[in-house]
């Protein structure tokens, strides 16, 4: 059966035919950091249910050793990943106001987030270790 479709491009775009850009990073990284939260707030609710039926075991052995360092680790990831879900969120509820759709302007904020959400997971994670 012979198509009646003359158009060189693709139907449909795919990553592929896409030029990366900040803001499809920021986007993907937006819903990327959503599911981490989710993990990680799990996570937490186990850990504090092991604690409340006395499975103090299982939390040591989640701070002791090398796992000390997995758990730091995976923390470290999860208070990124809420600074960032936050601060993009922000910015999409300027977007709801009409606001901060031009291309050059979205791309340096896209930019400008990733990087700022290091700021407060160091400071939170830099007193911690004090």
């Amino acid at each position: 059966m012979a198509s009646d479709w003359s158009d060189p491009r693709p139907m449909s775009p795919h990553l592929q035919v896409w030029r990366w850009h900040a803001t499809m990073a920021s986007s993907i990284l937006h819903r990327a950091t959503g599911i981490a939260n989710y993990i990680g707030a799990v996570a937490i609710s186990v850990w504090i249910i092991l604690l409340a039926f006395g499975a103090e075991g299982w939390v040591a052995f989640l701070f002791e050793g090398w796992m000390a360092w997995v758990t730091r680790f995976g923390l470290i990831i999860l208070t990124y990943c809420i600074s960032y879900h936050w601060l993009n969120g922000l910015r999409h509820l300027v977007w709801d106001f009409g606001k901060g759709y031009d291309p050059a302007g979205s791309n340096l904020r896209s930019y400008i987030i990733i990087v700022a959400a290091v700021i407060p997971t160091a400071l939170l994670w830099l007193n911690l270790g004090a």
